[in-house]
């Protein structure tokens, strides 16, 4: 992982294999962001970082077109979604089966 520190980033923080953008400097020492952008970085390493970014956007579209709002949207994105329930947990990576993501679809 490379650590970009972006302070025009709208975002907290984004993984763009294999860097870990942040907005703030300050975020370098975040755990818990830390960890959630590692898992990430993953699931792009696992499904290839193309097919990853193609599967996101399809999958948020998706939830768009359903008539979720946009927040809604992206907090059920199935990457998201094992992100968010990760992220405390430090050691998930270590144990982590692979396509995980996928039991969050």
């Amino acid at each position: 992982m490379i650590l970009i520190h972006v302070p025009f980033l709208w975002v907290h923080g984004m993984a763009l294999f294999p860097f870990v953008l942040i907005k703030y400097k300050h975020y370098a020492s975040n755990e818990r962001l830390l960890n959630h952008e590692q898992i990430h970085l993953r699931q792009q390493l696992e499904l290839g970082i193309i097919p990853f970014y193609i599967w996101y956007l399809l999958e948020y579209a998706w939830l768009r077109i359903k008539g979720m709002k946009h927040k809604e949207a992206y907090y059920n994105i199935s990457f998201e979604k094992e992100a968010y329930d990760r992220q405390y947990d430090l050691d998930y990576l270590l144990y982590r089966p692979l396509w995980n993501f996928r039991k969050y679809l």
